[in-house]
């Protein structure tokens, strides 16, 4: 019997002010403890090259409760206030194990708001779900059922820029199984023009979510620029400007869990490049388009649901050269441009298609590492 996955189950919910009010005060709570935690173990290495530990900043969260200034903090429930402590540990052993870069102070209005709760902290009962310091269960747009008997271990409250607010609740999900193993193997190859050119000759049409609004969005930019800053206008500018985000960003997502989905259902082994996004963001004329593309997004899912499903993944190098190498006779054409999107192999006259070549090459050159 293989192990059982924990997935997260994430729903519309929609408190009422009383509630919402709570949940502001402790999202307010959760990023001023972060960012005093923060603050104080930075200067514990600056100042006696101390590295601080999640039990230091427990204790240090008890003293600043009891402080006149920061009594406010008794207000909420103290579990979210531990969990991003928690969060904040995980955050530096990353830093140590230069996974990440070092942690930064979260900002009122860039930083997600959320607050997590662990089982002591909220109550699960006959599908209706009550947070700690609250007298009345939130109200759920169950959109999905959760897993037959499945129990909450962990609950994430969050709202976002537009103004909407959801709850994760995370499971044991028995359904989550390996699928029957294939001999089928694909190599994608990245693109702007096609989303994804598979090495079976398929390219997957960019669906270019940001394009199909962008003339509303820049509207509601402008409108947004007009407005008096702290103004109340402002603030209902800027509401229609996160609305018209919030519609992208879920088009792109839903599109790009149901083709990660199929590439991995469909295949037991997918090899991608691995593509450092963040550099090529520094190309101001394709940074729209390549953000708009999510690459980095999709291959998490990629990577995550194969994990799931018992399949493989596997990342070549960026540097391989699938783009100029036929992928018939293994030449390397050195003269090829980057304009060219077909070309002709000067050693077995072979025709490709720049993408799908490169997929071809991408896929070869994947399974000769495994």
């Amino acid at each position: 019997m293989g192990k059982v996955v924990k997935r997260a189950y994430k729903y519309r919910c929609y408190p009422t002010p009383e509630q919402a009010g709570q949940l502001n005060r402790t999202f307010g709570c959760v990023r001023k403890v972060y960012n005093l935690a923060l603050d104080a173990r930075t200067r514990a290495w600056a100042v006696d090259r101390q590295r601080s530990t999640y039990v230091q900043s427990s204790a240090w969260l008890t003293e600043w409760k009891r402080t006149e200034e920061l009594a406010f903090l008794n207000e909420v429930s103290s579990v979210p206030l531990q969990q991003t402590l928690r969060h904040l540990q995980a955050g530096f052993a990353a830093f140590w194990d230069k996974r990440s870069r070092y942690p930064r102070f979260k900002a009122k209005r860039k930083s997600r708001a959320s607050a997590e709760y662990t089982r002591s902290a909220f109550r699960w009962r006959d599908g209706q779900l009550t947070l700690a310091k609250m007298d009345a269960p939130l109200t759920v747009v169950w959109s999905r059922p959760l897993p037959s008997g499945a129990q909450p271990s962990t609950v994430t409250v969050s709202r976002d820029a537009a103004g909407r607010w959801f709850v994760s609740l995370l499971v044991d999900d028995p359904t989550v199984e390996p699928l029957p193993p294939l001999s089928t193997a694909v190599g994608m190859d990245a693109g702007i023009t096609s989303l994804l050119t598979l090495s079976t000759g398929e390219k997957i049409t960019n669906p270019r979510h940001e394009r199909a609004d962008r003339r509303k969005l820049a509207k509601a930019q402008r409108d947004l620029s007009r407005k008096g800053k702290d103004s109340a206008n402002r603030a209902k500018a800027r509401l229609v400007v996160a609305r018209i985000h919030a519609r992208i960003a879920d088009r792109r997502r839903d599109h790009l869990h149901k083709l990660s989905t199929r590439l991995v259902r469909e295949n037991q082994t997918v090899v991608i490049e691995d593509l450092s996004v963040r550099n090529m963001l520094r190309n101001h004329s394709l940074a729209r388009a390549i953000s708009d593309a999510a690459w980095t997004q999709l291959r998490s899912m990629i990577e995550y649901k194969a994990a799931w499903y018992g399949r493989t993944v596997i990342a070549v190098d960026r540097w391989h050269p699938s783009t100029k190498t036929c992928s018939a006779c293994g030449r390397i054409n050195t003269a090829m441009t980057l304009g060219v999107r077909a070309w002709t192999c000067p050693g077995c006259d072979a025709v490709h298609d720049r993408d799908v070549n490169a997929a071809r090459n991408i896929l070869a050159a994947g399974l000769a590492e495994r």
